[in-house]
């Protein structure tokens, strides 16, 4: 099964990537000013002229398809058709950008200002820049970036700004729109703004539609928007979002346009600005609201180095080629264009499979410095000798050297100096991060968070019969948690690299035999498990227990005839190594399980799961009884919920007095846990004894 080699994945070790290049090199030697004066003229899809907000708003609110659904509102609610008509025009308002030069030039000159003062480097790679140019004269054009910081888009458009390309037309979320100033200046720098949910608005859905389809369908602009549809806080891939993703294919499905390039664009940021922020909301201390002054209190953030930040560029994908043999375009022909339908089954999928892909390029372009590395390493060894005083420098440098050559043979794109001793790599990188470490006698472990900045403001709230500086045992484990989780978001960049044969190690290691079927059996129940956590491309399990296999025999670490399944000598390290990095994942839905046979009662709702679920593991951490300070992650136990409602373990019941009460299935949710507790039963088993 896996000993081709020649199959549908590709070889990892031969991907071929482009050069960098610094932008900020040259924004460090000339005037700032002259640049955001500079001539600005991009070029546009096939040489069109520029579209005035005006103009595009009159062309979105006469189109077809709005009148069409303008008057089956106006039969459905009794209102005029001129009064729908009016609420359109105002939905329109509240979402429509307003691009304007002297925005962009404003923000040229802010933007070099503010990153050169936190990055060493902005790195681009300007093949990609001219692939995209060629596809932005060419075809309608949709950017895909990577969404893990506040960042990011302000960042893609002083990118673009800086190439001499069009500027893309951004969607938003409607959160930015509360920041006064600086939501009207996002918007006149090319954001236009959506709610994040509108469920049954008929209206809505078909302004904003038409809205975006106008502009592709005519190439005013590119389209930007974030696959994942909300900042991934955990910096793992988030599973993509399908509305903007099949309002952008419409066009082409339904034969208005010959094809549209999608251009997933990948973000990597050596060290997050907000980090401590979102671990800090990952465990329940809430996040500050959008706010303009909140920006202006970041002002400490100024002094600190945030490293480089590198953007790839990646292939252009043509929507033609994706669709070719998927889609039957005919069945579009049968009803006028301009008439909503709920797409076929066919389509959907469709949609949902080539948004995976593009996720999974998007990971393949992100760029892993050293540190991610060290940060799943150190994080290995921390739950490993909890007592212990970290681990010694050399040690770890040994360690990470190990893992550079281990990543580099799995495909991953890391940039480590290959001119530098290890050494140095190592103490740079740790340098760099010290914030999240303790460094002393030559031993390195991760810190917990100092009482300044602590979990919560631990000192503040001492009771009156506590001392002030005292800390209570739940307050110094939040306080270490801010920094496991602030680490295991630098790991998780590199998941990808390793997830699948992470998942083919824990078979290994769970499966009742080293018979292969059996192996398999068990690789496709844990990833069937965990495909919340993950990218898991939906109904590609063979080629990725194919690409594990692949991987793990060609370094050596395992060898596999017809039958058998067998780890060799060497193997032992990296399958330990695989192992541990799902270990934390797997433990949080043991626990979830666990909790929701001992204590989730019968009124137990989804609003009060989080925090019912943080009381039960607080507990058993403190026992001891759990290991990873992980699991506290608001966002993994999400995820787990998620899994489980899928898989059927948990329904949510329907009616109107208990709406959103869970209802536990708690057989299922009980040999859940046992499975994956390492007893694992065959699958055919699993599913006699429910």
């Amino acid at each position: 099964m896996a000993s081709g080699g020649g199959h549908s994945h590709r070889d990892p070790m031969l991907k071929k990537r482009d050069d960098f290049e610094d932008i900020l090199e040259e924004r460090r030697s000339s005037s700032d000013l002259r640049y955001a004066l500079r001539c600005y003229a991009p070029v546009l899809y096939k040489g069109v002229t520029p579209c005035k907000a005006g103009e595009l708003k009159s062309l979105v609110l006469h189109s077809d398809q709005l009148r069409y659904v303008v008057h089956q509102v106006s039969k459905e609610t009794g209102m005029t058709p001129h009064e729908v008509h009016g609420e359109a025009s105002d939905i329109l308002e509240e979402m429509a950008h307003r691009l304007q030069l002297s925005t962009v030039r404003f923000f040229a000159f802010a933007l070099s200002k503010l990153f050169k003062t936190l990055f060493r480097s902005i790195c681009v790679n300007e093949e990609g820049i001219q692939r995209l140019q060629q596809a932005i004269h060419e075809h309608p054009v949709v950017l895909l970036p990577s969404h893990r910081s506040y960042m990011d888009f302000l960042l893609m458009s002083y990118i673009l700004y800086t190439y001499d390309l069009a500027l893309p037309v951004i969607a938003a979320g409607m959160d930015f729109m509360s920041m006064k100033f600086v939501g009207e200046m996002l918007r006149m720098s090319g954001a236009f703004f959506i709610r994040r949910s509108f469920g049954g608005d008929k209206l809505y859905w078909a302004v904003f539609s038409e809205y975006v389809k106008t502009i592709l369908k005519n190439g005013f602009a590119p389209v930007e928007f974030f696959l994942e549809g909300t900042r991934s806080r955990t910096c793992k891939s988030l599973t993509p979002k399908l509305g903007l993703m099949s309002i952008v294919m419409d066009p082409f499905l339904k034969g208005e346009v010959f094809d549209v390039s999608l251009v997933p664009v990948s973000i990597s940021y050596e060290r997050i600005l907000e980090e401590a922020l979102y671990a800090r909301e990952m465990l329940g201390v809430p996040k500050p609201k959008e706010s303009t002054s909140g920006l202006f209190k970041a002002r400490k953030v100024l002094s600190e180095d945030y490293g480089s930040i590198h953007v790839y560029f990646g292939q252009p994908v043509s929507v033609r080629s994706l669709a070719q043999g998927r889609v039957d375009r005919g069945q579009f022909n049968l009803i006028p264009r301009h008439v909503p339908r709920r797409p076929g089954d066919d389509v959907h999928s469709f949609v949902n499979d080539s948004a995976y892909r593009l996720v999974r390029a998007q990971e393949e372009n992100m760029v892993l410095k050293p540190w991610v590395l060290l940060a799943t390493l150190l994080l290995q060894n921390h739950h490993q000798s909890q007592n212990q005083a970290g681990v010694a420098l050399d040690e770890l440098t040994e360690q990470a050297v190990w893992l550079r050559d281990v990543s580099r043979q799995y495909g991953a794109f890391l940039h480590w100096p290959d001119h530098v001793p290890p050494s140095e790599v190592v103490s740079s990188s740790l340098s760099l991060h010290r914030g999240l470490l303790r460094i002393s006698e030559g031993r390195v472990q991760l810190a917990s968070e100092q009482a300044g900045g602590g979990g919560g403001g631990g000192g503040e709230e001492a009771g009156p019969g506590r001392p002030r500086g005292a800390v209570t045992p739940e307050e110094e484990l939040l306080s270490r948690a801010v920094v496991v989780l602030s680490c295991a978001s630098y790991r998780n960049q590199a998941l990808h690299v390793f997830v699948r044969p992470a998942l083919l190690a824990a078979a290994v290691h769970a499966a009742a035999s080293n018979h292969k079927q059996e192996v398999y059996n068990t690789f496709s129940f844990l990833r069937n498990t965990l495909c919340n956590e993950f990218i898991l491309v939906p109904g590609a399990t063979v080629q990725d227990f194919e690409e594990a296999c692949y991987l793990l025999v060609k370094t050596g670490a395992m060898q596999i005839n017809q039958q058998e399944v067998l780890v060799t000598e060497r193997g032992h390290r990296t399958l330990a190594f695989l192992t541990g990095l799902l270990d934390p994942f797997l433990q949080g839905y043991q626990v979830v399980c666990r909790f929701l046979c001992e204590e989730a009662t019968d009124g137990l709702t989804e609003k009060h799961f989080i925090p019912a679920v943080r009381k039960f593991i607080v507990k058993h951490l403190l026992t001891g009884r759990l290991k990873y300070t992980e699991v506290l992650s608001s966002d993994l136990q999400k995820n787990i919920l998620a899994a489980l409602l899928r898989l059927g373990a948990v329904r949510k019941l329907k009616g109107e007095a208990e709406r959103g009460t869970l209802k536990v299935n708690e057989v299922m949710v009980n040999s859940l846990e046992d499975t994956l507790g390492g007893k694992l039963p065959t699958q055919k088993a699993v599913v006699a004894r429910l």
